[in-house]
């Protein structure tokens, strides 16, 4: 156990110092595995020095052992679900189709915005009839809001600007689809939502929940290297959904 705590850290502390330094990142959630690293190492020392055994009675070492095991199945269970969004692909012929938001850089959408952008873009080509709702607002380090910069990327690739609906209000996934209701008819209109694949499972649920009746998920593709990052994020996104009622 020891040594697998070791080879743990280290890994974690690779991973943290790669996304730090190499690949790039859009929030700094990132930061956790850094705080796994140290968490894995000091958990090592303690074994390796005895220090449960000494101060800490056999019961409630156990009761540890039972929440983490408990932990464990929960995460597991999540990720299980959050795996089932990777391959939606839609279904022809949506009224709609909303592109969630995701950080807007100074030359342009980012990597994770422009992989929803250009499955969207594929969908509206092979449905001509579908409208197209961008959502997302303006953040703090954004010059211009999300829905702006997506509604000029999609017109840059050839997308008709009168497809295009704007919704440059909400600040997370919840609010993207709540505000894009009010474009649509929730209860008649057929829609699709598009995001990174670990984001759809979470989308689709909310929606469900916002009272959409005919809605599935399009699942573009997610940034190869921050994948296990955006997947650990998206399992406290799922808790903290489930915790507020909106999934």
């Amino acid at each position: 156990m020891y040594l697998l705590l070791i080879v743990l850290s280290i890994l974690f502390l690779i991973y943290f110092l790669a996304i730090a330094f190499f690949v790039g990142h859009g929030t700094n959630f990132y930061f956790i595995w850094l705080l796994l690293s140290m968490a894995a190492f000091a958990f090592a020392i303690c074994l390796k020095k005895g220090i449960f055994e000494a101060f800490i009675a056999p019961g409630i070492r156990k009761l540890f052992l039972v929440f983490f095991c408990i932990g464990l199945a929960i995460f597991l269970i999540v990720e299980g679900c959050v795996l089932s969004g990777f391959w939606q692909k839609g279904e022809p012929g949506a009224d709609y189709v909303i592109v969630l938001g995701a950080q807007m850089k100074h030359n342009g959408p980012s990597k994770a915005l422009r992989y929803r952008l250009d499955e969207a873009a594929r969908y509206l080509e092979k449905n001509p009839n579908a409208k197209v709702i961008v959502s997302g607002g303006q953040g703090s380090d954004e010059h211009i809001s999300e829905a702006q910069g997506m509604y000029d990327y999609l017109i840059s690739i050839g997308i008709d600007d009168e497809r295009i609906i704007k919704e440059d209000k909400s600040r997370n996934t919840f609010e993207n689809l709540t505000f894009s209701a009010e474009y649509l008819d929730r209860e008649k209109d057929s829609v699709a939502i598009v995001s990174n694949n670990f984001h759809i499972f979470r989308a689709t649920k909310i929606a469900k929940k916002a009272g959409y009746a005919n809605v599935c998920g399009i699942a573009a593709k997610g940034e190869p290297y921050l994948q296990i990052n955006n997947m650990m994020r998206e399992f406290f996104g799922v808790v903290k959904d489930v915790v507020m009622g909106n999934m």
